[in-house]
């Protein structure tokens, strides 16, 4: 399995804006059979801080959610919310709990 973690900066007042776009992103992508976790959670330590967590059948199935048009929408209207790049890295799932 494929996952990424992610940590996206809003601008001041915005976490919570930012959030509820994220979350309707995880009602999205959470009906595809290939997604196996989308999590979206507050920075306790920074209060314009938003950590992703997604885990995926492979790159191929996150990269094609990213095309549907919905979700590319979303993605469009988060986009002027942000602080800069999001930072994160990839990685293959290996095991453990709750998968």
């Amino acid at each position: 399995m494929y996952g990424m973690q992610g940590k996206f900066t809003t601008q001041p007042g915005k976490r919570d804006e930012f959030i509820k776009i994220l979350l309707r992103a995880a009602a999205l992508v959470g009906q595809l059979p290939e997604c196996h976790l989308y999590t979206v959670s507050e920075d306790l330590n920074d209060q314009n801080g938003i950590l992703i967590v997604e885990i995926w059948d492979d790159k191929a199935a996150h990269d094609a959610a990213l095309q549907d048009p919905d979700v590319r929408d979303l993605i469009g209207a988060a986009m002027p919310l942000m602080a800069g790049e999001p930072v994160g890295s990839e990685f293959t799932v290996v095991g453990g709990y709750g998968i």
